[in-house]
This record gives C-alpha cells, structure tokens and sequence, in this order.
C-alpha cells in the first residue's frame, strides 16, 4: 500500500509493473485476505500500527478485481485507465508532437515488442501493453533467479528506455507541465 503510494507519484510504469504483481499475489492466494496478511503482510512490518490500512486495502483490490471479473487474468480498471492515458500519450508524442527522441526509441523497441507478442499470449494487447508485460516477465525472472540471455536482455532494455521516456512525460503531463507545442 504505502509502496504503491509511491510509486504511483513518483513512476508511473514501475506502479503498473507493481500492481501486476499484486494482482497475481492476491491470485496465488486465491483472494483469500486473512492468507494474505498473515502470510505476505504482517511478516514485513515492523509494528502492526499499519495493518487495518492494508487489510483495507486489499480488501478493496480484492472486491475490485471480483467485481470487475478479473479472478483468472486481466487488471484492474485503475490500471487499465492509466494505460488508456499513456496510450494517448504515446499516440500524441508519435502523431501530434512528433516527439523525435521518443519517435527513436520506439522504434528501437519495436521489433523486440513485436516479437515477444508472437511468442505470448498477449496477441490482443498494444504495443504499451506487450512492453508493460515484458517488464513484468523480467521482473519474475529475476525473482524466480533465472537467467536472462544478452539478447534478452536487450530487447528488455529497449522495452525499459521506451516505457520510463513515456513514465517521465505522463508525470509531467499530469504535473501539467508537459508542453505538447514544444517538445
């Protein structure tokens, strides 16, 4: 909750890549909010000063992600409407703006993007939500402690440059100040 909180001020895409996995922890524990705090939660606090603001908090996520029918996969309707936001971001940085510098890094991260649609189960997805989910799979890969080829590692890295140019320019947006005629 309070990590969250902060990372929604002050990175956008690393709060989208932490509440995926919030989502699949509250899935592995089968929305089950007394596992939840016993097991994940009140290990990591130092008091139990914070643990009716978590409860309640996942408590929340929990009745959201039921509500919106998203037991299996999917995310919550916050996160989906930050990713409609950074979407018309990109799309006004590409289109509008014709943002050079970050017209050059997606197309560096493109052909990785694209490539790593094909090989997953993301074909309906955009492009900001393929790289979104590529973080994401680097994150459980060095969780998991597997190895990540050069190659990988390359695309990842392509994929990371392009999502925190967005992440940069959605804080500034929503700080207001973003200058859409002047980039």
């Amino acid at each position: 909750m309070l990590i969250a909180r902060q990372k929604k001020q002050e990175n956008i895409a690393e709060y989208i890549i932490y509440m995926y996995q919030i989502e699949d922890l509250i899935r592995a524990h089968k929305f089950d909010l007394d596992s939840i705090m016993e097991n994940v939660v009140k290990p990591q606090l130092p008091d139990d000063s914070f643990v009716n603001q978590y409860r309640n908090w996942y408590q929340e996520l929990i009745e959201s992600m039921q509500t919106s029918r998203i037991q299996k996969k999917g995310h919550l309707p916050e996160l989906n409407e930050i990713m409609i936001e950074i979407s018309y971001l990109h799309n006004t940085l590409i289109n509008m703006t014709k943002d050079e510098k970050y017209i050059g890094v997606f197309e560096r991260a493109t052909p990785y993007i694209d490539e790593f649609k094909e090989k997953s189960d993301l074909k309906d997805k955009n492009q900001l939500e393929v790289a979104f989910h590529a973080l994401y799979m680097k994150l459980l890969l060095r969780l998991q402690k597997k190895e990540i080829s050069s190659e990988t590692e390359e695309a990842f890295d392509s994929m990371r440059v392009m999502i925190a140019y967005l992440a940069r320019a959605y804080h500034k947006m929503k700080s207001g100040d973003l200058d859409f005629l002047q980039n």
